[in-house]
């Protein structure tokens, strides 16, 4: 089951996300990781989510928020420089302008 559903502005499609925590492997040359498993321990399918959502969130740091197509994995790795290649970070300020034109467009 995922946590968020959202709609793709540009094609207006519908999608799943699941969100889980990255982790930071200080014995894997400090590696991202993203553990994908469901509450039985099982990778999640494409029909449980479309994508996966990473929230990286470090003490004292601006969380980092990143996602990435669901490939039924268990786990995803990363570096940070592969991270920045392979995953889509989504940027965490608002633009609130944007936001209000975009909901006034919505509603009239």
């Amino acid at each position: 089951m995922y946590d968020f559903i959202a709609r793709d502005r540009l094609t207006g499609e519908w999608h799943t996300f699941q969100c889980k925590t990255i982790r930071i492997r200080g014995d894997r040359n400090n590696e991202l990781v993203v553990y994908a498993k469901n509450g039985k321990g099982q990778p999640y399918s494409k029909s449980d989510a479309d994508y996966i959502i990473g929230v990286l969130a470090e003490d004292g740091e601006t969380p980092r928020v990143f996602y990435f197509e669901n490939e039924e994995k268990g786990e995803y790795w990363a570096s940070e420089q592969s991270a920045v290649k392979r995953w889509v970070e989504l940027p965490i300020a608002l633009d609130r302008g944007t936001l209000t034109d975009e909901i006034a467009s919505v509603t009239a």
